[in-house]
């Protein structure tokens, strides 16, 4: 039986993955290093290395727990709930995600397009599993002629790739827009009259 861990190991934990993410997001897994989290975290490198045995096992745990923040909002679907107002309250979940953890999303997006080397198993086996029940339901609606009927897989992909796009193309969004724009909110307005339409049956 695993000993629940003190405030203290608790404390230190997040520390190291607080301060994994400032040195992974900055200078890539390739360029970071165990000393530079460390030093970042306020903590000695034995010190780290006894929470976690490796750089590639700090980024896997801050890789999970950021993964788990991105499946919330699936997971929150509720298979009882009105079809429509479910579908675009996952969508407005998603596109807060993505203006309040931008760092975390670009993380993410940059170890996909690595072929997922450190979190592939993760992803099959948490992710798959609930696209799956989530598909499941939506098919359910569009069955029962609640939402127009659309592939399932890919209407969950679509709204990914909407919403993350403004967290990993943060930079390019604004230069596009301009000053003056407040591209979450604008994202949101079109994005709820976008999904409004596409799912009317």
């Amino acid at each position: 039986m695993t000993k629940p861990r003190t405030r203290i190991q608790a404390r230190n934990s997040k520390a190291i993955l607080d301060a994994a993410l400032e040195v992974f997001s900055s200078q890539g897994f390739r360029g970071a290093t165990l000393d530079q989290i460390a030093e970042v975290a306020g903590l000695s490198k034995p010190n780290l290395l006894y929470y976690f045995p490796s750089k590639e096992a700090v980024h896997v745990a801050l890789l999970g727990q950021l993964l788990k923040t991105w499946l919330d909002p699936l997971r929150a679907i509720n298979p009882a709930g009105d079809p429509k107002t479910e579908i675009i309250s996952y969508v407005r979940r998603k596109l807060e995600l993505s203006r309040d953890f931008p760092r975390e999303s670009r993380l993410f997006a940059n170890e996909i397009l690595q072929g997922a080397p450190r979190l592939l198993g993760v992803i099959e086996g948490d992710l798959k599993p609930l696209v799956d029940e989530k598909a499941a339901v939506l098919s359910r609606w569009m069955d029962e002629g609640k939402i127009a009927r659309l592939p399932p897989v890919h209407l969950l992909f679509s709204i990914w790739s909407m919403t993350q796009h403004y967290a990993d193309f943060d930079v390019q969004v604004r230069a596009v827009l301009g000053p003056g724009h407040d591209p979450f909110t604008e994202a949101g307005d079109f994005l709820n009259g976008l999904f409004e339409k596409l799912l009317t049956p």
